[in-house]
């Protein structure tokens, strides 16, 4: 019988239809990043039993990216509908061990590999629709990076708008935001096949990134809207302050992580 092969499934004896490559898993792209506050019960209630409050617990982070991404072959590049992607998360902040550490609450994205990707790392991906203004060096069909470059964004999931933001450049600044600064600390959790056995797999995990290189940072004026759904939650997280907006190119390689807490049942 032939050995199977590959890093995620499917799992044949070559490999190759995986849908995934081993990492490292390289990532380029545009950040569009809107920080708010909210009931800050309502970002504590989605903190697992080991993470404790933050300073500022209401922050949010609410934030589109545009991605291109391959793995170290990189032969994706060169078929780039499977390298590109967007993605829409909600990131939120608690403390281990008395360190702040960020956390990913919710995320819709557009392709099934880095839905499948993100399930690994601990991200509780979702498929939804996104789109963002891109900037533009040349003509008239989008803005500069510069102050008055307008930018707007949108996700959609089940043929429903979730949520929709415009942003405005003022200016630059030293930072893009504290919310989404830390360490990610993500929960990988499997159900067990047996309906009353327990999980299959519980864990607290801490993401490693590697390489890091970011462009500047623009800041500016940023509005938000979220729209309710049957299927979500996140309009639990309804904005009460918009803090500021920020807008970035960056790039890192994940180099896989950390097993904080193991959860035995």
């Amino acid at each position: 019988m032939a050995e199977l092969a590959g890093f995620t499934f499917p799992r044949t004896p070559s490999g190759r239809a995986s849908i995934l490559p081993p990492p490292p898993w390289h990532y380029s792209g545009d950040l569009l990043t809107i920080e708010y506050r909210t009931d800050p019960d309502r970002v504590i209630e989605l903190l697992p039993d080991a993470l404790e409050p933050a300073e500022d617990p209401g922050a949010v982070a609410l934030v589109w990216a545009d991605w291109q991404s391959c793995g170290d072959s990189r032969e994706e590049l060169l078929d780039p509908v499977r390298a590109q992607y967007k993605e829409v998360f909600f990131v939120i902040r608690g403390r281990y061990q008395g360190e702040h550490v960020s956390r990913c609450a919710y995320i819709w994205v557009d392709k099934d590999y880095a839905m499948v990707r993100g399930h690994y790392q601990g991200y509780p991906k979702k498929l939804g629709s996104i789109h963002q203004t891109r900037p533009v060096a040349y003509g008239k069909a989008g803005p500069r990076l510069e102050p008055g470059g307008r930018f707007g964004a949108t996700l959609a999931a089940y043929d429903r708008r979730l949520a929709q933001a415009t942003f405005t450049i003022t200016g630059t600044s030293d930072t893009g935001g504290f919310v989404n600064s830390h360490a990610m600390y993500h929960s990988r959790f499997v159900p067990a096949i047996e309906p009353d056995a327990p999980p299959a797999l519980d864990e607290l995990i801490a993401m490693k990134t590697v390489d890091g290189e970011a462009g500047p940072v623009y800041t500016g004026d940023a509005d938000l809207e979220l729209f309710g759904s049957p299927t979500e939650e996140f309009d639990r997280l309804a904005p009460r302050e918009i803090i500021g907006g920020y807008y970035r190119q960056v790039g890192a390689t994940f180099a896989g992580g950390t097993t904080v807490e193991r959860y035995e049942h």
